[in-house]
C-alpha cells in the first residue's frame, strides 16, 4: 500500500512539474513573440503608396511576388499655341503612352521593365528598365529617413534619321541609350505629409553640340494626405547646367514641374496630374523638358496601376 502510494505521489509531482514547464515555455514564447511584433510595428512604411510619385520613382518597392502591371498616358497641351478649343484642350493629342511589368524580387529589391512611345523630342520607340533596393528603412526611434537607390536605362530603337545633324541620326548603336542613378532619400511626418529629396545623375552616350552628356538634378517631393485613400502630390526636380550651353534660340529646356491627385482602391493605384513634361522615365522628363507652365504648356496625364499577388 505504502509503495502504491508513493508511486501515485510520484507521478502527480512528475505531472505537475511537465505542467510547469510547459506554462513556463509557453510564456517564453509569447513574451518572444511580443517583442518581435514590438520590432515590426516600429517600421515606418508607405511612405508613399506607390513606387512612383509622378514622373518619377518613389522610395517604395514592391512586396517579394507582387507583379505589377501600370499603364500612363498623358495628353497634348492644355492651353498655349498647341492647346486650346481647337486641341481639346489637349485631348486630342498623345504626347507619350508607356506600358511596364514590374516585379518584387525581394520585399527590398524591385525591378522593371516598359516601353514607351517616345515624345519624339528627340526619341520615339524607347524601351526602359531599372532596378531599385531599399538599402535604408525609416524607423521610429531608429533611422529618420529611408534611402532607396536606383539605377535606370532607356534604348531607343527608332529609325535612325538621315540628317547626321540630328541627335537622332544614331551614328553607332551605343548612342541610343542613356542612363540614371538616383538616391531617394525620404521621410514620413506622421500620418498626412510625406517628403522626399532625390539627388539623381543622367548620363545620355549622344547629345546634340550645344548638350551635354552628363546632367545632375536634385528632386524634390511631397505626399499630403486628404485621408486613408486620396492624396495630393508634388514633384520638382531642378536640373543643374551651364545655360550657355543647353539653352539656345528656340531651344529652350525646362524644370520638371508635375502636381497629381491620387486615389488608391483595392489592388490599384490611380493617379491624375498636370505636368510639363511629356515623356516619361528620369532619362527623358529630366533632361528632355522643352514646355513651360507660364506659357499653357502643360498636360493633364494619368497613371493606374495594377498589383497581382500569388497566395
Amino acid at each position: 500500500m505504502k509503495k502504491n502510494l508513493s508511486i501515485v505521489i510520484a507521478v502527480l509531482a512528475f505531472t505537475s512539474l511537465t505542467f510547469a514547464q510547459e506554462d513556463t515555455l509557453s510564456v517564453e514564447v509569447i513574451e518572444e513573440t511580443y517583442v518581435e511584433e514590438v520590432i515590426d510595428s516600429n517600421l515606418v512604411e508607405e511612405t508613399f503608396h506607390g513606387t512612383r510619385i509622378i514622373s518619377g520613382h518613389s522610395n517604395e518597392t514592391l512586396r517579394k511576388g507582387v507583379l505589377e502591371f501600370r499603364v500612363e498616358h498623358r495628353f497634348g497641351d492644355i492651353a498655349g499655341t498647341n492647346g486650346g478649343i481647337q486641341q481639346m484642350f489637349g485631348f486630342d493629342n498623345s504626347s507619350d503612352i508607356r506600358i511596364a511589368f514590374e516585379y518584387g524580387l525581394t520585399d527590398n529589391l524591385m525591378i522593371g521593365i516598359g516601353r514607351s512611345k517616345g515624345t519624339g523630342a528627340p526619341y520615339r520607340s524607347l524601351i526602359d528598365g531599372f532596378a531599385k533596393y531599399k538599402v535604408i528603412k525609416q524607423v521610429r526611434h531608429g533611422s529618420p529617413v529611408s534611402i532607396t537607390a536606383l539605377a535606370t536605362t532607356s534604348f531607343s530603337y527608332m529609325k535612325a534619321s538621315t540628317d547626321i545633324s540630328q541627335v537622332s541620326a544614331f551614328p553607332k548603336w551605343q548612342h541610343r541609350m542613356a542612363y540614371c542613378t538616383q538616391l531617394n532619400i525620404a521621410r514620413k511626418f506622421g500620418d498626412r505629409l510625406s517628403m522626399a529629396v532625390l539627388p539623381t545623375l543622367v548620363h545620355r552616350n549622344y547629345v546634340a553640340q550645344d548638350d551635354v552628356n552628363t546632367l545632375f538634378s536634385l528632386g524634390g517631393a511631397a505626399r499630403i494626405g486628404l485621408n486613408s485613400k486620396m492624396a495630393v502630390l508634388i514633384e520638382y526636380y531642378h536640373v543643374f547646367a551651364n545655360d550657355n550651353f543647353r539653352n539656345t534660340v528656340g531651344n529652350e529646356y525646362y524644370n520638371s514641374l508635375g502636381i497629381a491627385f491620387e486615389w488608391i482602391t483595392f489592388g490599384h493605384n490611380f493617379t491624375v496630374n498636370l505636368t510639363n513634361s511629356k515623356g516619361f522615365g528620369e532619362t527623358q522628363f529630366i533632361t528632355n523638358t522643352f514646355e513651360n507652365w507660364m506659357k499653357g504648356q502643360f498636360r493633364l496625364g494619368f497613371c493606374v496601376g495594377r498589383k497581382f499577388e500569388r497566395e
